[in-house]
């Protein structure tokens, strides 16, 4: 069982690694849903962790209908990924809609190539699951990111199993969303996923001692000073239940 987690730092990305995830997903403002990170993040990270890296592809928060101009931003953005060393992209584009945009996300996965392209829970968004899972397929990406429709993977459970089951081994279906140690053994069971997507990020306190409570730097009110982090033993405690199921299915025994 892959186990993918998504992080916004270098600090973070070293703790998943330490904590036995085999995989990345490098971001910026986390708070926001995930945007591109700079060249900067992208270079630091890969001289840091050994494991795969995949590059968050996504020029602004909002939604996830594009202009031809952000794309061309999205491709300059996949070559900088590229360059810099990374295994795999995230990205989704859409439509007004709310199905996918084949020929906007096939442009994109083409470009990428070789590197890896999982198609994010824009995804979710989309109007007709069943179809976006299709339209993901034709543009040649690899994987999809799904809590299944839902605000979260356990409330889509029977959906990504929908989903795992339609896509057999034509893409590869990840949950995510609410993932952790005390679901990932049931989600798995009720789902069949071979990978799983968790960011099991906990609040941190700032260290600013002096707060102008005044000023609001950004857009989202009491937060000025708020700040996340990844645990070690978290990323352990979810590898730890993953591989759990791994030895049931070695052993010939059902994942109860």
């Amino acid at each position: 069982m892959v186990l993918e987690i998504c992080v916004d730092s270098l600090d973070s990305a070293v703790v998943a690694e330490k904590g036995g995830a085999e995989r990345v997903e490098l971001c910026s403002d986390l708070l926001e849903g995930g945007i591109t990170p700079s060249a900067g993040l992208i270079q630091r990270v890969r001289a840091a962790v050994s494991i795969d890296l995949f590059v968050m592809i996504r020029p602004r928060g909002g939604d996830s209908v594009y202009s031809g101009s952000e794309l061309e931003v999205m491709e300059a953005d996949i070559a900088e990924a590229q360059r810099l060393g990374a295994d795999g992209i995230v990205l989704g584009v859409l439509n007004q809609d709310g199905t996918v945009d084949i020929e906007g996300t096939e442009r994109l996965v083409k470009m990428a190539a070789p590197m890896q392209v999982t198609f994010h829970r824009a995804f979710d968004m989309t109007r007709d699951l069943e179809r976006a899972c299709e339209d993901v397929i034709a543009t040649g990406a690899h994987r999809i990111l799904t809590s299944g429709g839902k605000q979260t993977a356990r409330l889509g459970a029977e959906q990504i199993a929908g989903l795992v089951r339609r896509a057999g081994r034509r893409i590869a279906i990840m949950a995510g969303s609410g993932i952790n140690a005390h679901n990932a053994h049931e989600l798995a069971r009720s789902t069949g996923v071979p990978e799983m997507h968790a960011s099991l990020r906990k609040r941190a306190e700032s260290p600013v001692r002096y707060r102008n409570n005044g000023v609001t730097m950004g857009s989202r009110k009491n937060e000025e000073f708020l700040r996340y982090q990844l645990i070690e033993a978290d990323v352990r405690a979810l590898r730890g239940a993953l591989d759990s199921i791994t030895e049931a299915a070695s052993a010939g025994r059902s994942v109860q």
